[in-house]
């Protein structure tokens, strides 16, 4: 019996490819992109009406669509939504859509946090997905799903499309980085998602070759780098990427500096704020030393506790402080406050739990 393929775990060269092993032009797989990707998704082949009905024969015979089922969707007294999607394996990944509200209550922006991976191999001290450890890579469509999931829920919730994409969810692009690259592909083509790619950010914890790659492959993408501790031995201590000459801060520098120069984009540095750890003027002017010699910005994350781990946010005192700090050194710095703590917004908190305690943490938010 032939095995399906997965037309949604595809890239467009390799729906291409795989199209003319069929012996149709190469514009029939753009027609099923559209179909698989459109302002709504079509999971059906005898629904590609545009399609010859020989080859929706085909491809229901020889070929699938694979989709995320959607196990929970809760939403904070924020507004931010969470769900918790089911993939084929039967594993689960979490996605979030963060609404930025006016005094109306009206959305002035929508984030869509989406994971590609479940769970994660880096093993962040302070991160609830790095308790996990890694368990699967997300295909392409199941990245871009997680979208076009939270694009509903936008249109019926706030009445407007996303504006933003980051992939700061579950897992380290980086290490998935060809189904995120297809995924880019797909979010920005203009007859599929058709987001602007200044309005992508992907974030990694700092793969210093991937960082230069990603600089060639997709240079009006935002880049984000979980940066969390300006010195060598503070960032070791908390991020085990750091302990490898390959990806430690002096080799992330220099990765960083040629992202800057080859796509003349600035940067930004998300750094968690920890009580007593990190949050100190030293701190602080290490920081702002950094990143003015890689020309980045800093977006300070108050931190959402995590069961079981022992990190605290800082005060707010300190977060002023440390704000003041760097602001007086020319350093660009925003706050992101901890959003959908009620509904375990963390990445990985939602999906850490265990069944049992799954049950009853929606019951209590219902």
């Amino acid at each position: 019996m032939r095995s399906s393929v997965d037309l949604r775990a595809l890239s467009r060269s390799e729906l291409e490819a795989w199209i003319a092993e069929l012996g149709e032009p190469k514009w029939r797989a753009h027609q099923i992109l559209r179909w698989m990707y459109a302002e709504t998704p079509v999971y059906s082949f005898a629904s590609m009406t545009n399609l010859p009905a020989s080859l929706r024969e085909i491809l229901t015979e020889r070929a699938c669509m694979g989709r995320l089922q959607v196990q929970t969707l809760l939403t904070a007294k924020d507004q931010t939504v969470k769900t918790l999607m089911q993939l084929p394996s039967g594993r689960s990944i979490e996605t979030v859509l963060i609404p930025k509200l006016d005094s109306q209550g009206k959305a002035q922006r929508l984030t869509v946090c989406v994971s590609s991976q479940v769970g994660c191999a880096m093993g962040c001290t302070f991160c609830a997905t790095g308790k996990m450890g890694f368990q699967e890579n997300l295909t392409c469509g199941q990245i871009v799903d997680q979208v076009s999931c939270m694009r509903e829920v936008a249109r019926e919730r706030f009445g407007r499309d996303i504006s933003n994409v980051v992939f700061m969810g579950m897992g380290e692009p980086l290490l998935n980085y060809q189904a995120v690259l297809s995924s880019l592909e797909i979010l920005t083509h203009p007859d599929t998602i058709g987001l602007s790619p200044r309005r992508i950010t992907v974030s990694t914890v700092g793969l210093a070759r991937r960082i230069r790659d990603l600089a060639r492959d997709a240079p009006k993408i935002g880049l984000a780098v979980s940066l969390h501790a300006p010195f060598e031995s503070k960032r070791s201590g908390i991020m085990p990427v750091n302990r490898s000459e390959a990806t430690d801060l002096a080799a992330l520098e220099s990765a960083m500096k040629h992202h800057t120069t080859a796509t003349g984009r600035r940067l930004t540095f998300e750094y968690c704020l920890f009580r007593g750890f990190n949050d100190s003027d030293k701190d602080a002017h290490a920081l702002a030393r950094l990143c003015h010699r890689v020309r980045a910005k800093v977006n300070l994350i108050m931190y959402n506790r995590v069961p079981g781990i022992s990190f605290e946010r800082t005060s707010e005192v300190r977060l002023n402080a440390f704000m003041a700090h760097l602001s007086a050194r020319g350093v660009t710095v925003t706050v992101r406050r901890s959003r959908g703590a009620d509904i375990a917004a963390a990445c990985g908190q939602l999906a850490n739990l265990r069944e049992t305690d799954l049950d009853k943490h929606i019951q209590n938010k219902s």
